[in-house]
């Protein structure tokens, strides 16, 4: 039985505050460009031709002329309480997966159930039957949060969520009532294509925890590239400062200290790093004579 590991990741390791400030993100930039186009009076078609075809799933008929759709449908709502509904099941489940296999494969597995969901959405429309036709615009990150439910149930079955030391809820419990809120919400309307977003998320869900555990990582492509851009742009400090202690020790040659004139290597020092900080021009006339005299250039 595992327990919840308290503390919050720092922000840097921590996957599943990274979805949900992309989420938000998505959420708000779509609606905010709506409310911005209804305050300037444009027409109201304009926004769904514009901003919904292009990026909520469409149905199976469009989708060839519309097959970006695939990457971002997820990150956009139609309302806030989806929205934060799907941002609650996301922390519940994702903070187990990310605790369990490390925040680097989080990421990859959701945007994987993502893509797995749509593709499950647009060929389950091909089914014949009117059940089975798709909604015109299909929103939602429900395909990636199934998928991380069922790699949490899958990695750690017997898991409780710890309320208080003597309370807990035991992890198939919360994932049973996640299932049927879905499953509710989907039939809604009578409609079977988003139930195949569901499907296709969860298979996704499952197929990526046993690459996982056959020693494969699906995800670490993306953070193999990320790391080389990284490592390009950003200065090594490492190798700065021992490029920097060789350029110091190359500068250090060349001067010597002469103890009979007065010039220590203390001395040397003290000017030296006086050039580091100031440069050249903020010596004295008796910093130049000195550093003269230590590399040989006036014999007194």
């Amino acid at each position: 039985m595992i327990r919840t590991q308290r503390g919050i990741p720092a922000f840097n390791e921590n996957a599943v505050l990274k979805l949900i400030i992309a989420s938000g993100t998505g959420f708000i930039a779509y609606h905010l460009t709506r409310v911005t186009m209804m305050v300037a009076e444009a027409d109201p078609s304009l926004f769904g031709k514009l901003f919904t075809v292009n990026t909520a799933l469409p149905k199976a008929d469009m989708f060839l002329s519309k097959f970006w759709t695939i990457f971002t449908y997820g990150w956009v709502h139609e309302g806030f309480w989806v929205l934060f509904s799907n941002m609650i099941w996301l922390y519940a489940f994702g903070s187990l997966v990310q605790m369990l296999v490390g925040h680097r494969q989080l990421i990859p597995m959701f945007v994987y159930c993502l893509l797995a969901g749509g593709i499950f959405y647009e060929v389950g429309q091909l089914i014949p039957g009117a059940y089975f036709l798709g909604r015109s615009a299909m929103f939602g990150a429900q395909a990636g949060v199934v998928g991380l439910s069922v790699a949490a149930l899958t990695l750690a079955p017997g898991y409780k969520y710890y309320l208080t030391d003597t309370m807990r809820i035991p992890l198939w419990v919360i994932a049973v009532i996640f299932y049927a809120l879905q499953l509710m919400n989907a039939n809604i309307n009578f409609e079977g294509a988003p139930l195949f977003l569901l499907v296709g998320g969860a298979v996704m869900g499952y197929i990526y925890v046993v690459l996982l555990r056959n020693g494969y990582k699906p995800g670490d492509w993306v953070y193999n590239i990320s790391d080389r851009i990284n490592n390009r742009f950003e200065p090594n400090e490492r190798a700065m400062v021992d490029r920097g202690n060789t350029r110091r020790n190359r500068t250090m040659s060349m001067y010597t200290p002469k103890p009979k004139q007065g010039i220590t290597q203390n001395k040397i020092d003290e000017i030296l790093d006086k050039i580091n900080q100031k440069g050249y021009d903020a010596l004295s006339k008796e910093d130049k004579e000195t550093l003269m005299k230590a590399s040989g250039g006036k014999d007194n």
